[in-house]
């Protein structure tokens, strides 16, 4: 309310030339989330510099429009806007390869930075390092971390979150101890990578003891994310109810992520009574979302309990309550590709499904069997196993590997959940066709 008085304001004492002025205002706008009123205040700049375009860009992350980023920066390079991308215009730049997994992408901005003589600031070297770590190729996240000159707490935390979401648990945990070795104390974020790694791997006993330590060796207080990472060590080795009692034992009021962590869980372990109880807390914060009414739909289907299914769906319909579709995304050649459950309008439709018909021949001879469970309706093992053939991610990879040279790393980033058996599938796959699979939510 207050911006738009200030905008009204604006507009009567008639400063609506003052370009400066309006990038403040359409930052404001952008601040409170107003993203539209933000775009219009954008429009009407009459001289608008790297600050207005970074303002814009910084806009469309916050409204997740990170594909119309990636378009404003090869804009701004090719001199279309009058103006050049600055650091600023990079880290946001890297901030949104990062999310959609866009690696190519992110090397362009990598050279970038080099060739504008910026490869020396710390803040886009953290962030060089967490781009490549999320798209998943760590030998570049580690090359950019060892050419640094300099590495404070954020290049630590930064490479040992990068090997924790990658799956190397105890490297996370070996660059730890080096990190307190050279004498860099880590803050709440570092134990927030440590937990992680230990989940990720499956190291109880070590993120309990990290748990602890980070109050008595180092005076953090545990914050949400600790505990969600506590909650999700616990819940993927399948102790839920120790899980459940370190929430009902948290000193900071637990929020919904961490319940959803927990019913997370519960899908995975096919623990009804719990997750219903998880689905109550939800309810109790009125943060629950239809994401949560699907987790408990797979519950209930995993166990063969269409009664509470049907019962389910009657009330998600009566309250109106509708799920979000699955997306998946691949970048190729710097084009993003996007396909949604049966998508049928990619140019190369046809040439994609008879890739997956053939890949799901040879996964099969590979022992590869799909996981009906996954499938919430009361259908037959043949339909459930027709449904399940056609998700976004199956048609991101199938894409994946006929468009790329065997060997190639496939990247799909992903709005949703993966599903047990597209992720059975992508476990499979790896291995039968001999290709590095990464799949990240964005």
């Amino acid at each position: 309310m207050g911006g738009v008085q200030v905008h009204a304001r604006i507009l009567r004492d008639g400063h609506q030339s003052d370009s400066l002025l309006l990038t403040n205002l359409m930052d404001l706008y952008s601040l409170c989330e107003k993203g539209d009123a933000a775009c219009k205040v954008f429009d009407e700049i009459p001289q608008r510099d790297t600050v207005a375009w970074n303002v814009l860009i910084s806009c469309f992350i916050r409204n997740h429009r990170t594909r119309d980023v990636l378009g404003l920066f090869d804009a701004m390079v090719n001199g279309e806007f009058g103006c050049e991308p600055d650091d600023v215009t990079c880290l946001l730049l890297l901030q949104a390869c990062a999310n959609l997994g866009a690696l190519e992408f992110g090397e362009k901005v990598h050279c970038y930075i080099q060739e504008h003589g910026y490869g020396d600031a710390m803040n886009l070297c953290n962030s060089l390092v967490a781009m490549y770590s999320r798209c998943g190729c760590l030998d570049k996240a580690y090359g950019v971390f060892k050419s640094m000159r300099n590495k404070n707490v954020v290049t630590w935390t930064a490479m040992i979150s990068g090997l924790a979401m990658n799956g190397h648990g105890r490297e996370a945990i070996e660059a730890f101890r080096e990190m307190q070795r050279i004498g860099v104390l880590p803050d709440d974020q570092t134990f927030t990578g440590v937990l992680s790694a230990c989940s990720h791997c499956g190291l109880v006993d070590e993120g309990m003891l990290f748990f602890d330590r980070m109050t008595q060796d180092f005076a953090i207080a545990p914050n949400i994310h600790h505990y969600g990472c506590v909650v999700d060590l616990l819940g993927r080795a399948g102790e839920l109810d120790r899980a459940y009692q370190v929430i009902m034992s948290m000193e900071v009021k637990p929020d919904s992520t961490i319940w959803r962590t927990l019913l997370g869980a519960c899908r995975i372990h096919r623990h009804v009574t719990l997750g219903e109880r998880v689905v109550g807390h939800l309810i109790e914060l009125k943060a629950q979302e239809a994401g949560d009414y699907v987790l408990l739909l797979n519950i209930y289907s995993s166990v063969g309990n269409w009664e509470k299914v049907t019962e389910l769906r009657k009330y998600m319909k009566e309250k109106g309550i509708q799920t979000t579709a699955g997306c998946s995304s691949i970048q190729l050649n710097g084009e993003i590709h996007e396909f949604v459950v049966d998508d049928v309008s990619h140019p190369r439709k046809e040439e994609i499904y008879d890739m997956l018909n053939e890949i799901n021949k040879q996964l099969k001879i590979a022992g590869y069997v799909v996981e009906i469970t996954s499938e919430l309706h009361n259908l037959g093992a043949k339909e459930k196993t027709y449904v399940l053939s056609y998700h976004s991610e199956k048609l991101a990879i199938a894409f994946g590997v006929l468009a790329t040279p065997p060997g190639t790393t496939i990247r799909v980033a992903k709005n949703l959940r993966i599903c047990v058996d597209c992720h059975n599938f992508a476990k499979f796959l790896s291995g039968v066709y001999n290709r590095d699979l990464i799949i990240r939510p964005y």
